[in-house]
């Protein structure tokens, strides 16, 4: 795109910090804050769906089975009865999620008309995502990093919250999934612009999707780059320069450049329904919400 990333402000969040953990392991990721909020603020009109699960809110009590753990067993609500009964919690998640946010320089893209970048906004997702996975006790790994086998609990986070937010010395103009063998009892959210060459990005695809686990594809894009409002003489280059094109008039390549964004989706659109999985769309001038909803959702959440 034509248009460099604006660089980001510093922004002073020290009044999100929790006053106790400062105490207990230090100032908590400024990541990891909004992506409790934004997780709160989703929950808050959102109820999880009524399936048995290792989520933590209570659903019901059910007459212990043979093979029950007796950690399950609730004592005091057994004691009223001749039975021993096991507290049901609501399923909220996948029970493994591997997770992938691609660190390419094309997701630092941001053009004016978004308030993030595609890189701080698939950061934020992901986070909202392990927040969610640690609430509900299931293990998650973050593809691609030293946190990639699947753990659970907040330690596993907080190694979440330190990996998303670290600054890269080096990293490729464009993202694809590394191919690599994922747990089949889970699913996996891939969370990219996926807007670099196709024998990069589809082997990678076709290859998650081809070991039997369900799986959710999140596309961010800025607004310019579904709209492309450009016109005149433009010069268009990737985020890590590898890519240029100059051209006296941008508007007359608008429908061409549609036209195999639309084939682009398509393609993953297709992929996606082959595999089991599901394809969203994102913008980075939506809220964050709505796209975390749609991967709640996806997961089996709501």
């Amino acid at each position: 795109m034509a248009l460099a990333p604006a660089s980001r402000p510093p922004r002073d969040r020290a009044g999100w910090l929790r006053r106790d953990a400062e105490h207990i392991s230090g100032t908590l990721p400024p990541l990891l804050i909004e992506a409790e909020r934004l997780v709160t603020s989703l929950m808050t009109g959102v109820h999880g769906r009524r399936r048995a699960g290792m989520g933590e809110t209570f659903w019901q009590y059910r007459a212990a089975h043979s093979g029950d753990p007796y950690s399950l067993i609730d004592w005091r609500r057994s004691a009223r009865s001749d039975r021993l009964y096991v507290r049901e919690m609501e399923w909220e998640a996948a029970e493994t999620m591997m997770l992938w946010c691609d660190r390419s320089q094309s997701m630092d893209f941001r053009s004016e008309l978004a308030p993030r970048s595609k890189a701080e906004r698939a950061r934020l997702l992901s986070m909202a995502l392990g927040v969610l996975l640690a609430r509900g006790g299931e293990r998650f790994g973050l593809l691609g990093t030293e946190a990639e086998e699947p753990r659970t609990g907040e330690r596993q986070l907080m190694r979440w919250a330190g990996l998303l937010s670290a600054e890269q010395d080096t990293a490729p103009d464009f993202g694809a999934p590394p191919m690599i063998a994922m747990p089949r009892v889970g699913r996996a959210v891939f969370i990219s612009d996926f807007m670099g060459p196709r024998d990069q990005v589809f082997p990678s695809l076709l290859s998650a999707a081809g070991q039997g686990i369900a799986g959710i594809y999140l596309q961010i894009l800025d607004p310019v780059e579904e709209e492309f409002p450009y016109k005149g003489r433009t010069r268009f280059e990737s985020v890590g320069r590898e890519v240029r094109h100059e051209t006296d008039q941008a508007a007359a390549l608008r429908q061409e450049y549609l036209h195999r964004l639309a084939e682009r989706r398509d393609d993953l659109a297709r992929v996606a329904r082959r595999a089991g999985w599901q394809l969203i769309l994102h913008r980075t001038d939506e809220s964050p919400r709505t796209a975390l909803l749609a991967l709640y959702a996806g997961l089996g959440g709501g």
